[in-house]
């Protein structure tokens, strides 16, 4: 019983941590209690394994239902998937730590478990079950004057941040149980102090001496038209949309408005890719910026491309007919008075929603399940590198859709490529007024830190905000308004520590783990 209270309580902390309500703090210790629990078990049962196993699924059952419980609203099935199988990753991960702790010292384990959890967490970023919405560093994402240093170690430094706090609180426990000597739990707490309160220093010394007095500024206007995707956004037609965004932006626009910003597939009829400038999209573009040469018009778009021989399809084509196939885009485009459009192709998708896991494997045995989840029913297609669109004027902006938002490094490619300023624009409403859509918002926050760029963020139903290089939001218009802000940004063109190096704290998390597991296998156990 005290080892499964122990689980629950680390479950239960790790819940109370998490954004956008929860108290970061308790991140920092929510992991010791599961750590307690295994520790009894592995020194006092021969037999340990099953026990290990349902003692940490139950902790990450109990993070990820609470935390994430809210994807429910847009599938039940996406929901049980992504939680059910989220939680027995993360349990596989503590078990093999269970596993390599029996044959190693403490600083071997921990070291082991600390550097394994943050290649998960890598492995999150890149697989095609991409999920890395509970990776520990987005933890911090509602108390930005802790984490000011994410532009020198992106969110992987918080996930060792963490991960480092709970270690010492562990050890320093275990110490006083074997020595019962005070003065164990007395140096503990001052590690645990110095190394939770010296990174916080380090930060709001960054935060005060950001200065963005020097950039450029550019005036944006964003906009919210607030459409129900369940009830009227693909009853809606383009045409109906594009007058609704044409009344938006008269309402704010002014002559030195250089940039109008719109939702996610905000024209969602589904436009032939090759007739893009026929199209309603194309046409309403043009009139927001028709009277105001700086202008230019950034939105989302539903594209296809019908395709009829069967050798130039791939992996991501769908079949329509007999003889026919279909391409199909999430998409951004941007438009102003040139005769040119320019247009990207989201490339990190919502497994099941847009994205088909390895579907050689799984489409056999599923069948089509793991497609028709969000209201989406087709395969997305996507692009290999991250394209900048650039204003009549000369400025880049990083055209981010959605999902997108979520991942560090991925971001930082379209920095590199020269953007200057990351627009994000999203469908949130999926998820109706829960976490869901408070948490993306809240992720923003991290990419601005981390590229130290201002982001403008377009949502659909919202929230729509302006967020400075700190990852403050400056501006915002809440859920279910129907409205625009107008705001001004900064623009540059800065390159920090992290938007050129990106992730190398779990490249060098992938040697360490592998040198321990080595070096386990012909280690006899040792004790802490």
């Amino acid at each position: 019983m005290k080892n499964f209270i122990l689980a629950l309580s680390s479950g239960l902390l790790l819940a109370a941590g998490w954004p956008t309500y929860g108290f970061p703090l308790f991140l920092f210790f929510a992991f010791v209690p599961l750590l307690l629990a295994e520790f009894n078990i592995r020194q006092h049962h021969t037999k340990s394994a099953g026990k290990i196993f349902l003692l940490a699924y139950l902790s990450f059952f109990l993070w990820n239902i609470i935390t994430t419980n809210w994807i429910y609203f847009s599938t039940a099935f996406g929901m049980w998937f992504a939680i059910l199988v989220n939680s027995l990753l993360m349990t596989l991960v503590f078990f093999i730590y269970h596993k390599i702790a029996k044959k190693v010292n403490f600083t071997a384990g921990a070291t082991f478990l600390i550097c394994l959890w943050m290649c998960f967490e890598k492995l999150h970023l890149n697989w095609e079950f991409s999920w890395p919405w509970l990776n520990l560093g987005n933890g911090f994402s509602e108390y930005i004057t802790w984490i000011q240093w994410y532009e020198y170690t992106g969110t992987f430094g918080g996930t060792l941040w963490i991960w480092l706090v709970n270690i010492i609180l562990f050890k320093s426990i275990v110490l006083y149980q074997q020595h019962r000597d005070k003065s164990i739990i007395y140096r503990g707490a001052f590690k645990t102090l110095f190394l939770i309160l010296l990174p916080i220093a380090f930060s709001f010394y960054l935060f005060y001496t950001e200065d963005e007095s020097s950039s450029e500024e550019m005036e944006v206007l964003i906009l919210q038209p607030n459409i129900n995707p369940y009830t009227e956004k693909y009853s809606t037609n383009d045409r109906s949309i594009g007058k609704l965004l044409v009344k938006l932006s008269q309402e704010k626009i002014t002559d030195t408005t250089k940039l109008i910003l719109a939702p996610e597939t905000v024209f969602a009829d589904g436009t032939k890719i090759d007739q893009f400038k026929y199209s309603n999209a194309y046409f309403f573009g043009k009139e927001m910026t028709i009277n105001h040469d700086q202008a230019n018009f950034l939105g989302g778009i539903s594209f296809f491309k019908l395709i009829k021989d069967e050798q130039k399809t791939s992996s991501q084509s769908n079949y329509y007919k007999e003889g026919t196939w279909y391409n199909d885009y999430n998409s951004a485009f941007l438009i102003n008075q040139t005769e040119v459009a320019q247009t990207y192709h989201k490339s990190k998708l919502v497994v099941g929603v847009e994205n088909f896991p390895y579907q050689s494997i799984l489409k056999p045995i599923l069948g089509d399940v793991m497609i028709d989840l969000g209201g989406t029913v087709a395969m997305k297609t996507t692009q290999p590198d991250r394209a900048v669109f650039q204003l009549n004027s000369g400025e880049k902006v990083a055209p981010i859709i959605c999902y997108e938002s979520i991942y560090g490094e991925y971001v930082t490619n379209y920095v590199k490529n020269g953007a200057s300023l990351l627009a994000i624009i999203t469908n949130d409403a999926w998820w109706g007024n829960t976490q869901g859509h408070q948490q993306h918002l809240s992720y923003a926050r991290l990419r601005a830190i981390e590229n130290r760029k201002n982001v403008v963020r377009s949502a659909n139903t919202g929230i729509s905000a302006v967020i400075n290089s700190k990852g403050e939001i400056t501006s915002s218009l809440g859920y279910a308004q129907q409205g625009s802000i107008k705001a001004k940004v900064k623009l540059n063109t800065k390159k920090t520590f992290y938007t050129r190096f990106g992730d190398y704290l779990p490249r060098v998390a992938q040697f360490l783990t592998l040198f321990i597991f080595l070096f386990a296998i012909v280690r006899k156990r040792k004790s802490i």
